[in-house]
């Protein structure tokens, strides 16, 4: 049984590649949109400020929507299109959209228009309404987590 020879310059080739390939993986990460979007489209194409007047959501129209921060959000009327665009950041749901679970707990995930919830004046999302239940048991320690970790789960 023959005992592998490792040469220097083997050594070295690892050395450098390690870490690019690490920087690599690295930016591919960081690559992740700050807005989730099904097809560049936002919530799925739910209207967000539908949630906060009329307490559900309500899927827009092409012929209502907008570009915003990277991402094309569809409203029901003109009227939620222009209130959006006076102030989106007010109607955008926290954590760029993804699951406000998933942000607490360290990751992102997509999430559904039907698992929402608006806390003071916030519009939150999660992957489903069974993990819009378990976010819901403790909203406040979820939003302390999820803020604390928003945005640095992108990178």
């Amino acid at each position: 049984m023959s005992t592998p020879t490792v040469s220097r310059r083997g050594i070295l080739t690892a050395v450098v590649a390690a870490p690019i390939a690490l920087s690599f993986a690295t930016a591919a990460r960081a690559q992740e949109p700050a807005f989730y979007s099904d097809d560049a489209v936002a919530i799925r194409g739910a209207d967000p400020v539908a949630y906060f007047i009329q307490g559900a959501p309500v899927y827009g129209t092409a012929e209502h929507t907008a570009e915003w921060n990277g991402t094309t959000w569809y409203f029901a009327s003109a009227e939620n299109r222009a209130t959006f665009l006076a102030d989106p950041e007010a109607y955008a749901p926290q954590y760029g959209g993804y699951c406000a679970w998933a942000v607490a707990q360290g990751y992102t995930a997509s999430t559904v228009p039907e698992a929402w919830e608006i806390v003071e004046g916030k519009l939150y999302l999660n992957y489903s309404r069974r993990i819009q239940r378990r976010w819901a048991r403790d909203i406040p320690g979820n939003i302390s987590k999820g803020d604390a970790n928003w945005p640095r789960v992108l990178e």
